[in-house]
């Protein structure tokens, strides 16, 4: 009798263990709270995580109970910032940087050499997708021009594919088999997502934010039914961003308001059950579908949201995160500031100038783009390429403006934040 109610026990236990997010342990030092910009599965076991600013790669063969690092900044010369990493098989994988420069590894991670037969180079990777056994798709960047590349021999040969007559900017390149799949990022009308079914030889914009200075940052399909699909949108102050939903393969959409203005990961693992977070918010969960948020109180900064199975995931952000039944003891890590990007406005209100200063803390790119008081879309100011660590001064003249008040939108390797300014 009590073996009965010992087995019931258990049994009970087992049904009521609920996975939760918890930061994985024993992952390498990340001074400054820096992001992980990306992680990638093949499995629930094996992985690897790229650091962005530190340009690190850590691998695990254990779903993240142990991580070893694979490569970091001393070990190549540059100064690159690492965006995503993606794996065709245990040996076969590629890191794209925000520097013009990609990089392949046919030994699983051991060894990295930079892919130098891409022509044109790209100026940027900013999202990549393997799919089948050999093919592989590329995109870029956040800033201009857009790109796609691609190979259907494991990296050995590529195709360069100028997109720049559809998007000023790709960031997210996702595809269901060889020939089908979606790119997103932004044009001239709001952030967009294209489609093509034939292997990225023509393509077709199937949505649009019309708004403009808005990304569809992340796509993601829900496992098992290829006809919902999932999107982040990231908008500008002061507006939130947005989840976008399609429930017929793309035809349609419909958008729900999200947690903050940057909203950047998403991740679900039924077609109501999911998170979203971004540059200064952690997990957010949603159980209706995208209607209401609750705030996880959970992870920081957060970029890539990369679904195993309805009870294991795994997440980029100021560490890396698991989605988990099991208890990870660890605690998580909240850096002591989430400051990107160091401006300071010289003189506000304005009256012809705009003056301000940047402190580059390394190589970068950046947009500075003008934006009205309710987040509309004026002009770009800039689109500079940093060599150094420097401090920079802008000047830009403003005096054909109205009177009134703007924001100057900052968007770097390490994200986008705007400041207010008064125009006389």
């Amino acid at each position: 009798m009590k073996l009965i109610i010992l087995s019931f026990l258990l049994c009970c236990i087992g049904i009521n263990a609920q996975s939760t997010w918890q930061p994985t342990p024993n992952i390498l030092s990340n001074p400054n709270g820096q992001r992980f910009d990306d992680v990638f599965f093949l499995d629930s076991n094996l992985g690897w995580a790229a650091n962005g600013f530190y340009a690190a790669i850590y691998k695990t063969t254990d779903g993240g109970i142990n991580w070893t690092e694979q490569l970091n900044e001393n070990d190549i010369s540059g100064g690159y910032y690492f965006r995503n990493i993606e794996f065709l098989n245990e040996d076969i994988g590629f890191i794209g940087t925000l520097n013009g420069t990609f990089f392949k590894t046919i030994d699983g991670g051991s060894n990295w050499t930079e892919v130098a037969n891409i022509s044109p180079n790209p100026n940027a990777i900013c999202g990549l997708d393997a799919v089948g056994s050999s093919t592989i798709y590329g995109c870029g960047a956040y800033f201009n021009p857009a790109h796609i590349i691609k190979s259907t021999d494991s990296g050995d040969t590529w195709t360069f594919i100028d997109m720049s007559s559809f998007a000023n900017a790709l960031v997210e390149v996702l595809f269901l088999d060889e020939t089908t799949g979606f790119a997103s990022g932004r044009n001239d009308d709001g952030g967009l997502i294209l489609k093509t079914t034939d292997g990225g030889l023509s393509w077709t914009e199937i949505y649009n934010t019309n708004v403009s200075g808005e990304y569809v940052w992340k796509l993601q399909t829900l496992q098992g039914n290829d006809n919902i699909m999932f999107g982040a949108v990231s908008s500008i102050t002061p507006n939130n961003g947005k989840l976008i939903k399609s429930a017929d393969g793309g035809e349609n959409w419909q958008d729900f308001e999200a947690p903050e203005t940057d909203i950047q990961a998403v991740g679900f693992i039924t077609e109501n059950h999911g998170w979203m977070g971004g540059h200064t918010t952690g997990f957010y969960e949603t159980l209706d579908g995208g209607q209401t948020w609750t705030n996880l109180d959970i992870g920081n900064n957060l970029n890539r949201i990369f679904i195993v199975n309805s009870t294991t995931a795994y997440a980029s952000g100021t560490t890396v995160y698991k989605y988990t039944e099991a208890t990870l003891s660890t605690e998580d890590f909240v850096p002591e500031n989430n400051k990107h990007l160091e401006v300071q406005i010289l003189k506000n209100p304005v009256e012809t100038h705009l003056e301000f200063t940047i402190n580059f803390s390394g190589d970068d790119n950046i947009l500075i783009e003008l934006y009205d008081i309710n987040g509309k879309f004026i002009k770009q100011l800039s689109r500079d390429i940093i060599y150094q660590s420097t401090l920079k001064t802008y000047n830009f003249n403003v005096s054909g403006l109205a009177s009134g008040t703007y924001f100057i939108d900052f968007h770097n390797n390490s994200g986008r934040s705007s400041l207010k300014f008064i125009k006389k």
